[in-house]
């Protein structure tokens, strides 16, 4: 993989800026988002997961529909962010799963402060189109360490469009953050599948879905 020369990458420090300003308003985006969320946890087998680790949980929308409506009453849940903000906001929406809640501010790190084989579920919605390929590939490989054999990854991302308007609107998309990736969010179209390496995964489940022209990729991986 080769990323191109013209993606940029916004920094941690600025990533956290922004979450932090966006806050709550984060959840306006589900028009968008909810569609792969659905397919995502439609094949996730969430119902029989006992420990779940999500990368970037933003205001916690997902954490608490898994929560309601889909895991185990025993599952333990552990997340992190890179902005306060939505920590405090997720610890907020969570506090009725309390204790088997765990939501701490992350420092940027693809590098995972948690042990080998720890969870069975990894979890990663919009975030991996913020991270540079390197990074991108540094966490799938910590997802595959802290991953239970047999274990889950379960992700989603924005992609490339596959038809006529969508591939259009995605290559509009893909010109706003090349030139001003603050407008985005720092979130670009990026190719989920391509950073799974055949001999640690086998996908269960590959998806693009459009929705209002924008290219949602929904990766179901499982640990080799």
């Amino acid at each position: 993989m080769q990323q191109h020369k013209t993606d940029k990458v916004l920094s941690s420090k600025t990533l956290a800026r922004i979450y932090n300003w966006i806050g709550k308003k984060l959840d306006s985006q589900s028009f968008y988002e909810q569609p792969g969320l659905d397919k995502m946890i439609k094949h996730g087998q969430f119902d029989t997961a006992k420990s779940i680790f999500e990368f970037g949980c933003g205001t916690g929308r997902l954490a608490e529909q898994l929560l309601q409506q889909h895991l185990p009453d025993t599952t333990n849940y552990t997340a992190i962010d890179i902005s306060p903000k939505m920590v405090e906001i997720t610890q907020q929406r969570l506090k009725h799963w309390q204790p088997r809640i765990d939501v701490k501010t992350s420092d940027g790190s693809v590098k995972l402060d948690y042990s080998t084989n720890n969870f069975d579920r990894f979890v990663s919605t919009y975030v991996v189109d913020l991270l540079s390929e390197k990074n991108a590939c540094t966490l799938i490989e910590e997802a595959h360490r802290i991953l239970k054999t047999d274990g889950l990854l379960c992700l989603v991302s924005i992609t490339h469009g596959e038809k006529t308007f969508s591939r259009l609107f995605m290559k509009v998309w893909q010109w706003v953050n090349k030139l001003h990736p603050v407008l985005t969010g720092g979130c670009r179209p990026v190719n989920l599948a391509m950073f799974l390496a055949e001999n640690k995964w086998h996908i269960n489940y590959h998806k693009i879905i459009s929705q209002y022209g924008i290219a949602v990729e929904v990766v179901i991986a499982q640990a080799s």
